[in-house]
């Protein structure tokens, strides 16, 4: 009897996309562990191999190591690897898996396909799941055309690793991985509008989440027909864009080391480029380490709040932050409801925001105190390597390889933890949702 029982809780799709998740990792520090996966013909450290799987598979981009120069070939075809299955989801593939072999979708296997994808609804996630493959799958295509012809044509680069360049960024861009092939990241193109704006413009498209892409596509030019969800994440998107790459203009203009040495295009380029990628991508063209500590409060910023729900980006979602506006305008005015247009937010998505937040803040506050502890460096730094694991963000003020294994353990435990969610996690641990059939006497409490 009790082994159903456990039998059935981990059969919530919480826990199988956590496990799901964790047997990927699992999978990819093994791969990667091999000798063949180094240059050197030597197998790479648990922890090297570990951080980097996790980086990959929750798509963040954190390096202990130098990607081009420690890992071989086949290596860099493992990260790309779990960077296209940590971008679609393992439970996007287990659903596409099933119709390949089957042809037919249980409910189970839609309830699963569905709470990793964030839909809305259960009834035809088989056909979700098809477009949302197709639709990766193309963006990645259009963007490695991109991406191959500018290192072919502008660079020089031999067909075949023009090719490989182009296809590897093209799935860690779209996947809002950040890993780039150049040590220096991708600073050398920091002037270079068709890899700059591609690479950003693959970024935010797939940091909008499926279904508000999907929804664009049908109904981009009637906004006023738009679900709550889209209308919050496209105009919170374009808020955080505009307010970032003006922050970090105001910040680095005449900063030499970063926007100063620029013209004015470049740095308008580079700014708009630094305000995309706290997304959750992790690319960079300017030195992060050489930013004014302004700059770097503006990146934790962006980082924490993270993209679109159901996509490939990180961080609490700006639903989840566009939520908690509404919420307080709404106690502000005294208004009971919290209205969004024509529409009344339930108080479960209310609920679900705050503790999404709140969660969010432990996991950073205890975690950026624990580095503290264990290392050298100062708060501003530390901080900020603890927001871009979480928000499998990637950027990083150059203290990732410093770090001790018991830091990057923790960063290890953040990353997966920002990838899958810290209320999915939640709820992945509980052993049973309680429902209580009575309601306790109401109590006014003071606040504040």
């Amino acid at each position: 009897m009790r082994g159903s029982t456990a039998l059935e809780r981990f059969q919530s799709p919480t826990q199988v996309i956590a496990t799901a998740f964790g047997l990927a990792v699992l999978a990819g520090t093994l791969l990667l562990r091999l000798p063949a996966a180094t240059t050197t013909g030597e197998s790479a450290g648990w922890v090297v191999a570990l951080f980097t799987a996790t980086s990959a598979v929750t798509v963040t981009g954190m390096a202990t190591v130098d990607t081009d120069g420690h890992w071989s070939v086949m290596g860099e075809i493992v990260i790309a690897a779990l960077i296209q299955v940590g971008g679609l989801g393992i439970m996007t593939l287990a659903t596409m898996f099933t119709v390949l072999v089957s042809g037919r979708l249980g409910l189970r296997a839609r309830m699963l396909a569905q709470a990793e994808s964030k839909a809305l609804g259960t009834a035809d996630m088989r056909r979700v799941a098809r477009k949302v493959l197709y639709f990766s799958l193309s963006c990645e295509a259009i963007i490695a055309v991109i991406l191959t012809l500018r290192f072919l044509i502008g660079y020089g680069e031999p067909p075949g690793k023009a090719i490989y360049l182009g296809v590897f960024h093209a799935i860690s861009s779209f996947n809002d991985a950040g890993f780039a092939l150049w040590s220096d990241g991708l600073m050398r193109f920091v002037g270079d509008p068709w890899i700059c704006l591609t690479i950003a413009v693959a970024v935010i498209v797939g940091g909008l989440g499926y279904p508000v892409v999907f929804e664009l596509f049908r109904a981009w030019r009637h906004p006023a027909k738009w679900t709550v969800l889209t209308k919050i994440t496209v105009w919170m998107t374009l808020a955080l864009l505009t307010v970032g790459t003006l922050a970090f203009l105001v910040a680095e203009w005449t900063n030499p080391r970063t926007l100063g040495a620029l013209d004015d295009p470049g740095k308008l380029l580079a700014a708009f480029f630094a305000s995309v990628m706290p997304r959750s991508a992790g690319f960079n063209t300017l030195d992060i380490s050489q930013m004014h500590p302004s700059s770097w409060l503006v990146t934790d910023v962006l980082m924490f709040i993270g993209g679109g729900s159901a996509g490939t980006a990180g961080g609490i979602k700006v639903t989840t932050f566009g939520l908690l506006a509404f919420v307080i305008w709404a106690e502000l005015r005294g208004e009971p409801r919290v209205n969004i247009g024509h529409r009344r937010l339930p108080e479960s998505a209310q609920r679900q925001a705050v503790a999404i937040s709140l969660m969010a803040v432990a996991f950073v506050a205890v975690s950026t105190y624990i580095l503290l502890v264990i290392t050298p460096h100062s708060l501003d730094r530390v901080l900020f390597e603890v927001i871009a694991a979480f928000g499998t963000a990637g950027l990083s003020t150059g203290i990732t390889s410093d770090l001790p294994p018991a830091g990057h353990l923790l960063l290890v435990l953040l990353m997966f933890v920002g990838r899958i969610g810290p209320l999915t996690l939640g709820s992945a641990l509980a052993l049973k949702e309680r429902s209580t059939r009575y309601e306790l006497p109401e109590e006014r409490v003071i606040v504040g």
